[in-house]
């Protein structure tokens, strides 16, 4: 569940980055009142969890049926 919370906030920060990128718009800045309001600054800190959160999911195994069904589980 936490890695789906991760991958959320990780899309966001990707929109954000992206809108940054090509059009020099900051979502959570425009939504927040400017990048330096509190609330904007805990976005940007949640986001910044959220990555380093997902990190893990490079280092996790994938379970396939075939996994279970041979008993590599």
């Amino acid at each position: 569940m936490l890695d789906k919370i991760a991958l959320f906030f990780i899309v966001v920060g990707g929109i954000n980055w992206g809108l940054v990128g090509f059009f020099r718009f900051d979502l959570v800045a425009w939504i927040c009142g400017g990048p330096a309001t509190m609330l904007a600054r805990i976005i940007y800190a949640v986001i910044g969890i959220a990555a380093l959160w997902s990190i893990s999911i490079f280092f996790k195994r994938i379970t396939t049926e075939s996994d279970i069904e041979h008993g590599a589980i």
